[in-house]
């Protein structure tokens, strides 16, 4: 079957159907920006947590040795014999 529409009709709808699949892609991109968003905001909550944990960390053992004080030796697990 042939195409017996004019070379201008035939712009007009390639023009139509590329803005249409364009508008499409815009909204996609605009979901992933979203959700890249939403996955970063835990990950940056998480890394400052661990800065600040390390942190204090880190002046725990600079006070600690600086009054002196010995860290507590890590005990032994029990060892637990079954006589049957």
């Amino acid at each position: 079957m042939a195409d017996t529409r004019s070379p201008a009709e035939r712009n007009i709808a390639r023009t139509r159907a590329q803005n249409h699949f364009q508008a499409a892609e815009r909204r996609d991109q605009l979901v992933r920006d979203e959700l890249a968003r939403e996955r970063a905001a835990p990950d940056a909550k998480t890394a400052k947590l661990r800065a600040l944990r390390l942190a204090k960390e880190e002046a725990d053992r600079a006070s600690s040795t600086s009054t002196g004080e010995v860290a507590p030796k890590a005990r032994k697990p029990r060892r637990i014999v079954v006589k049957g």
